[in-house]
């Protein structure tokens, strides 16, 4: 296909260098100002849908993260020093 546009364009390698980037920049416009929004609306990327099930408003649905069994406010699972090595006096 690619072939067949290529020597059906005019004006030997600069006309058909032209050519190309204008049929691509006609794609890209044609994609980006026509199909894109319409299929916007049949996208599900916006459908974000968040509810409480605890019945009391303002509740965060029973979950007390105040009071998590062996966790301080600060503390974290894992050790951030394992990786993390002293720089060398070298450098």
């Amino acid at each position: 296909m690619y072939a067949w546009i290529w020597r059906r364009l005019p004006f030997g390698l600069a006309g058909k260098l032209a050519g190309s980037l204008l049929l691509a920049t006609a794609v890209v416009a044609l994609l980006w100002y026509v199909v894109f929004p319409w299929a916007e609306p049949l996208l599900p990327f916006d459908d974000v849908q968040v509810t409480q099930d605890s019945g009391v408003p303002g509740g965060d649905g029973g979950v007390d993260t105040d009071t998590s069994p062996g966790m301080d406010d600060h503390d974290l699972p894992y050790d951030t020093t394992t990786n993390n090595p002293p720089p060398s006096p070298g450098r």
